[in-house]
């Protein structure tokens, strides 16, 4: 799997593929949470579809890496079935 070079949050885009740690697709990221003006990164809300329950959100102490066409997240795909819904969409 070929997700480019590192890149950052501020670059990231909403339909950017989400992969676990074991390189399972997750979804696709919905939302960037972020304080740009204070450049603190949040985290993502993962947009995992119906069957996996949905939006998801991930904090930013989950994304292991930012890359040009993916996020890899530091957790398994069963991890991921167990992310809180976002607070507010």
């Amino acid at each position: 799997m070929d997700l480019g070079k590192p890149d950052s949050y501020l670059d990231l885009k909403s339909g950017t593929r989400v992969y676990s740690k074991d390189g399972d697709e997750l979804g696709k990221v919905k939302q960037v949470r972020a304080a740009v003006d204070l450049d603190i990164f949040d985290g993502i809300v993962i947009d995992r579809g119906h069957r996996h329950g949905g939006h998801r959100y991930a904090a930013a102490a989950l994304v292991r890496e930012i890359f040009e066409r993916g996020v890899e997240l530091t957790i398994s795909a069963d991890e991921a079935d167990r992310l809180p819904r976002p607070d507010a969409e």
